[in-house]
């Protein structure tokens, strides 16, 4: 690729611009095309590569996401950090809606998905237990303090497929499991930076509580518009957080 950038940051739902781009990139991959053009920005001089996981209009379904392509294209722009913001339901009641969570694990409940570069005659075994870099995730903890959000250090993801929510029973259940929170994005996204060997910290914003909690029948089951009017009150402080982080990564860089 022609163009280069320092960090790369993969938008979720709601988060499908990042700022004035200077130039977009339309990459080829050997998996296909990514999501989106790559919108290449100046951060207060660090170069950043963004993409809308979903498409800038939304147009592709968590199942559908190109997953190595989006990564593949990062890393041909040779990105040595990603910074990936993702919405995700609750299982506990601590983690409050418009909370951050800083995550540090995942549970992967997908299926069907493209989840490997490693593909015959290339076969490799990599250890994904620790999926996130610690260092990247103190500093995100760290620029969300200051700026007064709640930050959770630390939660487990379970993965499933979507679109669909879960049902009860399965919401239930992964918090049996030991998931904190649920979400449709982050496997194999998270993984497939790992193969490429590229840093990656996952900033969660939680913008509902599933299926309800069990232990308080006064809190229903999460809707579409919940998690929408959730977004449009904490995009703009999502994007802040992911400017301050990109500026704190820059300096320690």
């Amino acid at each position: 690729m022609y163009y280069s950038a320092d960090i790369g940051v993969f938008g979720g739902s709601g988060l499908y611009e990042l700022g004035e781009e200077y130039r977009r990139v339309d990459a080829d991959t050997p998996y296909g095309k990514p999501s989106e053009a790559i919108s290449l920005l100046d951060v207060n001089g660090v170069k950043v590569a963004f993409m809308p996981r979903h498409g800038k209009k939304h147009i592709y379904s968590p199942a559908e996401v190109n997953y190595r392509a989006n990564v593949d294209a990062m890393a041909q722009l040779g990105v040595k950090a990603i910074i990936s913001a993702n919405c995700v339901g609750s299982l506990r009641q601590e983690y409050a809606p418009g909370d951050f969570v800083v995550t540090d694990q995942y549970i992967n409940m997908t299926s069907g998905r493209k989840d490997t570069f490693f593909e015959s005659p290339t076969v490799e075994h990599l250890s994904s237990a620790e999926p996130y870099d610690e260092k990247l995730r103190q500093f995100a903890l760290e620029e969300g303090q200051k700026m007064g959000h709640v930050m959770h250090d630390g939660g487990t993801t379970v993965v499933i497929n979507g679109p669909r929510f879960s049902t009860k029973a399965e919401s239930r259940y992964f918090g049996m499991i030991g998931g904190d929170l649920v979400n449709m994005t982050q496997y194999p996204e998270a993984y497939l930076c790992q193969e490429k060997n590229i840093p990656l910290v996952n900033i969660a914003l939680v913008t509902d509580y599933d299926a309800g909690l069990k232990d308080n029948p006064d809190i229903p089951p999460v809707t579409n518009e919940m998690v929408v009017q959730v977004l449009n009150d904490n995009t703009e402080e999502m994007k802040n957080l992911i400017f301050r982080l990109i500026a704190r990564i820059g300096s320690e860089a």
